[in-house]
């Protein structure tokens, strides 16, 4: 009793063999060295890279076994899934781990004893740009974590297995290491002008459980358990034959194994021709010297997916010259009179003047702060992307699209106001500068502050698990060229898209 009130013990499940408070379960919680267990995990990945790197498949086997079984994997499991952008979404059972007991208790309860996935929580998402939705199938908290941990064991295989080429959903790669390749595939005068644009139809949907069983290296029943969960929807249960769930962490990583092996193919197929392959997940190209070749190409790469249960989207495959231009990854790549330049394509132009728009319209009872600090994050994230390419034009047409946005919100804010105390009450002047969007401790950023750097993408044969030091080398080199670069890299992270 303390005053006079009866007080509360909750105990958790037994936790290696003693019972623990929720405080104590806290307490242990926070006090976890995060770069012990990052060190304990990485040493076990790089041990499983190297043995997949010799094929050692039985050691690969063990050394997996070993880290799924292991607490320092598990408590960094728990930790990916505790704080991805996912962490607020609940599966079937509605259960967040919001609390440091609630996430060191299911520490202790991660195992594979008679594991069975719940099924997954299917919701629709409407496709930027579109007027077709995607579906997005969301696992509990628990089933997150499992697939957290054995992503962790898996992805050194997959990273060493990789097509060279491949940039999507890798670690410390990113869409501006595919576009640099591009542009150095497409760039020089003799090179080749024909690209078939790739499109693989439902990617995600359609994969073969037949064929995942079959050649991914991880404990069957866990994979048989995450392929077969089902999904609920308008709370009818569907069962699924196909496909691996687009919200599952470890569904990236599955994805890139089925498509690895299309560079080995198109090299086979055409030995002794110029055929490039450029794959971010399942968007790619591939740029040929002819147009023959590139339908050639479209072929085989029908052949090479069909075991795995895809098929090109024929209606969205397209066979192009460069003269004319295509669209990668947001990017507009094009000759003119045989100078490539790459832009920002106009779908994404439009993507973020539309963004721009709607956040500003919902502004209306924002301070100026407040909009300030909504729109700065979406401003800079849209110029990292696309800063080192051709965008200085785009950078200052989005830069006068913002301030006309800005002044129809200022001036319906203060429609018994003239322009010039409108002008005085949101803009300041700097020097030389004027028209600048500020409060006292706040500032709207100028896309055209930003300068365009060029960008070098990583040497293809190098190994995030092997080759730690140079990645770090070339994260840090990064950073200081291009200081507006805020993206941090893991080494533990279980795939994600940039």
């Amino acid at each position: 009793m303390k005053g006079g009130k009866p007080v509360k013990v909750c105990y958790s499940t037994t936790l290696y063999g003693e019972k623990h408070t929720d405080k104590d379960l806290a307490q242990q919680w926070n006090s976890i060295d995060w770069n012990k267990v990052r060190s304990d995990v990485n040493r076990l990945q790089t041990r499983i890279a190297k043995a997949t790197k010799e094929e050692k498949w039985n050691l690969v086997k063990r050394l997996s076994y070993l880290l799924t079984h292991s607490k320092s994997a598990k408590l960094l499991a728990v930790r990916i899934v505790t704080q991805n952008k996912g962490k607020r979404t609940p599966g079937i059972d509605g259960e967040l781990w919001n609390t440091a007991s609630e996430k060191m208790r299911t520490v202790s309860n991660l195992t594979d004893k008679q594991y069975r996935a719940q099924p997954l929580r299917r919701i629709y998402i409407p496709k930027p740009g579109k007027d077709t939705k995607r579906p997005l199938s969301i696992p509990t908290m628990y089933d997150r974590a499992m697939q957290a941990l054995y992503g962790l064991a898996l992805q050194p295989i997959a990273e060493t297995t990789a097509d060279p080429r491949s940039f999507g959903f890798r670690l410390l790669r990113c869409a501006q290491d595919a576009s640099q390749y591009a542009f150095l595939c497409l760039s020089k005068k003799g090179s080749n002008q024909w690209i078939l644009e790739g499109d693989i139809k439902g990617c995600f949907d359609t994969i073969a459980h037949d064929w995942l069983k079959e050649h991914i290296p991880m404990d069957q029943s866990i994979l048989g358990q995450f392929l077969k969960a089902g999904y609920v929807f308008d709370q009818k249960l569907y069962p699924t034959d196909k496909g691996t769930p687009q919200g599952g962490l470890i569904s990236p990583i599955l994805a890139n194994m089925v498509l690895d092996g299309m560079e080995t193919t198109l090299k086979l197929r055409f030995p002794k021709m110029r055929v490039y392959l450029i794959r971010y997940a399942d968007d790619f190209l591939v740029i040929t010297p002819t147009k023959e070749i590139a339908e050639e190409a479209r072929t085989t790469i029908q052949e090479f997916l069909s075991p795995r249960g895809l098929e090109l989207s024929m209606e969205k495959t397209q066979i192009t010259h460069i003269d004319e231009g295509f669209d990668f990854l947001g990017w507009n790549f094009r000759k003119y009179r045989g100078k490539l330049l790459i832009k920002p394509s106009l779908k994404s132009i439009k993507s973020i003047r539309e963004k721009i728009k709607t956040t500003v319209q919902k502004a209306q009872a924002w301070t100026q702060d407040e909009l300030i600090k909504i729109l700065n994050p979406i401003i800079r994230g849209w110029v990292n992307y696309h800063r080192h390419i051709v965008a200085s034009k785009t950078y200052g047409d989005i830069d006068t699209y913002i301030w006309k946005t800005t002044w129809k919100w200022a001036r319906r804010r203060h429609p018994n106001k003239g322009r010039k105390w409108i002008a005085q009450r949101y803009w300041k002047s700097r020097d030389a500068r004027n028209w600048i969007f500020q409060t006292n401790g706040n500032e709207l950023l100028k896309c055209s502050d930003a300068n365009i750097r060029r960008y070098s993408y990583p040497k293809l044969e190098k190994n995030p698990y092997l080759d730690r030091r140079y990645f770090i080398e070339r994260n840090n080199r990064i950073k200081r060229q291009t200081p507006w670069f805020q993206t941090t890299f893991t080494f533990f992270a279980v795939g994600s898209r940039p």
